[in-house]
């Protein structure tokens, strides 16, 4: 017996019996409920998108209320202690593991492509002083649209291959010369003998020295995080990607336009907020009073609690054991004890506890990020570096689902109607 649902319709007494398919009912069959034969059906009501499904998915699977997070079936937590994010990449865009030889091409594909054209240093260097480095990368962006003019052929699955090596390799480049450009420091070229993570952090910190070596427990930190970011199902960014590349636009952008929605600070602008509030709180003994002022709601509570995440965020976990690595090396952030006490005293009060609110990945990030000697404005470039590759599995699956559309939402008018109209010259005589 097939499942599904029966809805009885009070304005005309008629019921409806509605599929229901992986858990999902189509709204076009709540279209089909009327209450005249010319009247328009059904619709569905749904700001935020917080309980309807755009999409069929294979890329990215999490389970709020368990804390499950899993990259094409793999959890996050074995990902982040036993691959890499190029691997991981390769993983999400590919849909399986690569072999060595195909991990091997695609390492020495990406690595060979890291490298962007020439009249890109000169857009980039047309920024004013003070640009924000997020909107230097999210111009840039889109401008690899007009140098890759062969990118809108879409439906050419090698053409699509070559425009998310591009795209992945070119990323770090541009993000690192967003950074270099807002301290007004040189570019500094990649270095094809260096890794990914590597590579990115001598573009980012390389001076006068000939070779720019990173220590290896920051090149691991770093490339967990990446790691952590690649992808997170239909967030506002990735919903905003597939919805741009509905219109089968070329992938920079449909990938400009994630860029642009992470730059809102409900989305990739929360670790900043963090450390905002971390350092208002200022010490360790200040934190009860806070905590009082977030339950009388005069303060708020950054980084605890998730749109998805119901229990633990996953993600918070691992960053929290790649802190100690980091710190190891570069000396400790004195607001980590803040942190780590906020954390403790919220984790146990019951307050929060009934409320679900838990710290989620931003919480500790940010804290990494400073270690690094990252401006907050560049918090939200490494969130892009590492969720490149999501946005193109998501991209790359869309245009090649056959039930997909161009995003045309319905809305619910609120205005006047059949207004008669006045000229100028009597309104305003």
């Amino acid at each position: 017996m097939t499942d599904s649902l029966t809805v009885r319709d009070n304005r005309t007494g008629q019921e409806y019996d509605v599929p229901i398919v992986d858990g999902t009912i189509k709204a076009a069959d709540l279209g089909k409920i009327k209450a005249a034969e010319e009247a328009p059906g059904l619709a569905v009501y749904d700001p935020g998108f917080v309980n309807t499904a755009s999409c069929r998915s294979a890329v990215t699977f999490i389970d709020g209320d368990k804390g499950i997070l899993e990259y094409r079936g793999y959890p996050i937590e074995q990902l982040a202690e036993k691959s890499n994010f190029l691997e991981v990449a390769y993983l999400l865009i590919h849909g399986a593991l690569p072999t060595k030889v195909e991990y091997e091409t695609w390492v020495h594909e990406i690595t060979y492509h890291t490298f962007v054209h020439e009249n890109v240093k000169s857009f980039m260097e047309g920024f004013r002083y003070d640009a924000h480095p997020m909107g230097m990368l999210m111009a840039s962006v889109g401008a690899l649209s007009t140098f890759y003019p062969d990118a809108r052929n879409i439906t050419d699955a090698e053409n699509r291959h070559m425009q998310i090596v591009r795209m992945i390799a070119k990323m770090p480049t541009l993000g690192a010369w967003s950074f270099r450009h807002a301290q007004g420091k040189p570019f500094v070229y990649p270095d094809n003998d260096l890794g990914y993570t590597a590579n990115f952090l001598s573009m980012l910190f390389k001076m006068s020295e000939r070779k720019f070596e990173a220590d290896e427990r920051l090149v691991k930190a770093l490339d967990v995080l990446f790691i952590l970011h690649a992808d997170h199902e239909q967030n506002c960014s990735t919903n905003a990607v597939r919805s741009v590349g509905s219109s089968q636009v070329d992938p920079y952008s449909a990938v400009a336009a994630g860029v642009g929605a992470l730059y809102g600070p409900l989305h990739g602008g929360a670790n900043e907020a963090v450390l905002r509030m971390l350092r208002r709180i200022g010490s360790k003994e200040n934190i009860p009073a806070f905590i009082e002022g977030v339950k009388a709601g005069n303060e708020k509570l950054m980084g605890f609690g998730h749109r998805v995440y119901k229990n633990f965020d996953p993600r918070a976990t691992i960053i929290k054991k790649a802190c100690d690595d980091v710190f190891e090396v570069t000396g400790v952030n004195p607001l980590l004890a803040i942190a780590k006490e906020l954390e403790k005293i919220a984790l146990e009060d019951e307050y929060f506890i009934k409320r679900k609110l838990y710290p989620n990945v931003d919480f500790y990030s940010g804290l990494i990020y400073e270690a690094f000697q990252f401006p907050p404005e560049m918090f939200t470039v490494l969130f892009a570096i590492g969720r490149t590759p999501g946005w193109l599995a998501q991209w790359l699956e869309l245009v090649q689902d056959k039930e997909q559309k161009i995003a045309r939402p319905k809305q619910i008018y609120t205005g006047d109607r059949t207004l008669d109209f006045v000229p100028a010259s009597e309104r305003w005589a």
